[in-house]
């Protein structure tokens, strides 16, 4: 689900105004890591399916680094709540939709982010409604 990390840091940024990076989690021990601590979140993506238990693993590094945690997951995926780490369900969705259902949760989560902070979430700055090929 890399692509929606992506799409999710892409909309954090687009309309909160905060630096998000999207990064498959195999590529965790590849530089973001280095940057985790207790004042940086983690948004995670956990979808049940075959890289899960990889995934978990990872999740496990960021809370040795006193990260803080907040995963999507589906119901299925066994994960749990535990101190650093808040558990978002999401409905099992079948694999065809998968990266639909959990962009959604993503693009909510920035809209709230950017309604807290108080940004115009109607007209984001330097962002045009279309672009020109030339």
């Amino acid at each position: 689900h890399f692509p929606v990390a992506l799409e999710g840091a892409l909309k954090l940024k687009e309309i909160s105004y905060i630096h998000a990076e999207g990064y498959p989690a195999g590529e965790l021990k590849h530089g973001p890591l280095a940057l985790v601590d207790k004042d940086v979140p983690i948004v995670a993506v956990a979808p049940n399916d075959e890289l899960l238990e990889k995934l978990k693993g990872n999740l496990q590094e960021v809370r040795a680094r006193g990260g803080e945690l907040y995963v999507f997951a589906d119901t299925e995926s066994g994960m749990e709540p535990t101190e650093g780490m808040t558990v978002l369900n999401v409905a099992p969705p079948d694999k065809a939709i998968s990266p639909i259902i959990y962009t959604v949760p993503l693009q909510l989560l920035a809209y709230h982010v950017a309604l807290i902070k108080g940004t115009n979430v109607d007209q984001p700055r330097n962002l045009a409604k279309s672009v020109t090929v030339e």
